[in-house]
């Protein structure tokens, strides 16, 4: 009989193998960037009058966090804020928009990075990975290419929700970034209550233009090629991979999105770094 470790690595390479497939229908999803906007999410909330918090932590290489989303997906998300005050919840946004940078650099973070190794390792019960599977549960995990990181897109928000009365984050099995068996949104590894705050943010969200991806319980986005593959749209997508310029507002879509952000070499060298560290 299988132990519940044994059931819960083979849920999570069941898992992450269903989300290796998954990218492969984002890549091929048609876009047509639309060219909309991005527009700032912490003065609209304020200007809105709606209680939501906002990641002071910084992000890859010490960048500030970029709380953006298009012009289009305000009100939706303002209201989906709105919603989750009177439930007496107060939704704060840890990550909203990703430059090439960040996005290159957000896996390779030492504490990120090592998480990921960490599961990893624990997937093939303590044997080190080959850069090639490590490429390939990163691609699921901190998305390697502009095409799957819909962060890029300016289309997608990471979210943690609180409690307004006393300030105590809302179960949901584990903490923003948490990367185990308790990851994917419908993981059993997780409390009966977790599961029902899943579901209950994830309605909110979604009566408010905002899709779950299905193996992370924190992001959610709209208007671009996960929820064109996720809901079987038969219209291209909307919102793109994007450079976007804070300074001028300016947008140019990516060209050739489905390039890897990092390559194979800088993996090999990022795995033997991160298992000096782990392993000393």
């Amino acid at each position: 009989m299988p132990n519940d470790q044994d059931q819960r690595r083979a849920y999570w390479t069941e898992q992450l193998e269903k989300a290796h497939a998954f990218m492969q229908q984002v890549l091929i999803f048609p876009v047509q960037e639309c060219g909309e906007k991005m527009a700032a999410l912490e003065p609209a909330a304020r200007a809105a009058g709606v209680k939501i918090e906002f990641s002071s932590a910084k992000h890859a290489l010490g960048l500030d966090r970029l709380y953006y989303l298009r012009a289009g997906q305000i009100d939706g998300f303002l209201a989906a804020g709105e919603e989750m005050n009177r439930r007496g919840w107060c939704m704060k946004v840890e990550d909203g928009f990703r430059t090439r940078q960040m996005q290159k650099y957000c896996g390779r973070q030492p504490a990120v990075f090592d998480a990921i190794l960490r599961s990893v390792i624990w997937e093939l019960n303590g044997a080190n990975p080959t850069p090639e599977f490590f490429r390939r549960r990163s691609m699921t995990l901190v998305a390697l290419m502009p095409k799957v990181g819909t962060h890029m897109s300016g289309s997608a928000i990471d979210i943690s929700v609180f409690r307004i009365d006393n300030g105590q984050e809302v179960d949901r099995g584990g903490p923003y970034l948490e990367m185990s068996e308790r990851t994917p949104m419908a993981s059993p590894f997780v409390s009966a209550a977790a599961r029902d705050h899943r579901a209950e943010i994830t309605a909110i969200m979604r009566r408010h233009g905002f899709v779950e991806y299905p193996w992370e319980f924190w992001h959610y986005n709209g208007g671009d090629a996960y929820e064109g593959a996720l809901l079987g749209r038969d219209q291209p997508a909307r919102y793109g991979a994007i450079d976007w310029s804070e300074n001028d507002d300016s947008i140019r879509p990516i060209t050739n999105p489905e390039q890897p952000l990092n390559s194979t070499e800088e993996f090999e060298q990022e795995i033997a770094q991160a298992l000096t560290r782990i392993r000393g």
